[in-house]
């Protein structure tokens, strides 16, 4: 009698060998850090506005003495940390940063401040309560679209962030118009300054620095676009969706923090 053949075994699902579902409570996922008092505050923020400062400078987005980023005190009144003059971005810790007042003198560290270049600071400060830090620095592309004189324009979905929430100022702006320079900006993340380049500004020190940095990578691929040929934009209705979606400080901040891993423990 000859042997009968083995019945051949149905194929285990897939989905009875994959582990199960993980509950989305218990993802991580991270979000801006809440203090219980403005010294833990204060100490974070000065220590994120160092690495934004060294992140900056491996960038490329430092010119000889020019460029300040700027964070409000938590606790005293229009007062803000910045970068002190003639330090390179790279180099700079928390312990480096100087407390200046809105009229300019460092109310604590151990070096000058570029008073007409802090200035502006100030100026957008007030004018802008819920900011928290300024950008204002130097990058290429940034500054080729200031030159043209033109709007960050939707060319990409990364663009439309900025999508009716960027100014132009029209018109040199030089010392001492650190005034006109907060009014152009008005109720808008970020300002193309003419023939100089590019200031935005967030709730965060993270999302100051990452819409500058976004705004700088818009500006970059739009004059790429420009020069192939003419480019076509997001329409109206899809770039409000967007900017709707990705256009907020806590986008930005999320935006930033992977940037900021390889620069946050230097010292």
């Amino acid at each position: 009698m000859s042997e009968q053949p083995a019945r051949a075994q149905a194929p285990v699902p897939v989905s009875a060998l994959a582990p199960a579902p993980v509950p989305v409570e218990r993802l991580g996922f991270e979000m801006p850090p809440v203090f219980a008092t403005a010294e833990e505050e204060r100490a974070h923020r000065k220590e994120r506005l160092a690495a934004v400062l060294r992140l900056l400078g491996r960038l490329g987005y430092e010119d000889g003495v020019g460029g300040h980023v700027s964070a409000r005190d938590p606790e005293f009144e229009d007062c803000y940390w910045v970068n002190p003059f003639g330090r390179a971005f790279g180099a700079l810790a928390a312990d480096d940063l100087l407390l200046v007042d809105g009229e300019g003198r460092v109310r604590q560290g151990e070096r000058r401040v570029n008073q007409l270049a802090f200035a502006v600071h100030a100026a957008v400060h007030r004018a802008r309560p819920a900011v928290v830090a300024v950008v204002r620095t130097q990058a290429p592309y940034g500054r080729a679209l200031a030159a043209l004189g033109e709007l960050i324009a939707p060319v990409t979905q990364e663009a439309c962030a900025f999508y009716e929430d960027n100014a132009l100022l029209d018109e040199y702006a030089g010392a001492g118009d650190a005034g006109r320079i907060a009014v152009a900006l008005g109720p808008y993340k970020a300002l193309v300054l003419r023939n100089q380049g590019l200031l935005t500004v967030g709730d965060s020190v993270e999302a100051a620095a990452w819409w500058f940095i976004a705004a700088e990578r818009a500006a970059q691929v739009q004059l790429i676009a420009r020069a192939a040929g003419k480019a076509v934009l997001v329409s109206h209705h899809g770039a409000l969706a967007t900017r709707e979606r990705f256009g907020s400080d806590l986008a930005a901040w999320v935006n930033c923090q992977p940037l900021l891993e390889p620069v946050a423990s230097t010292s």
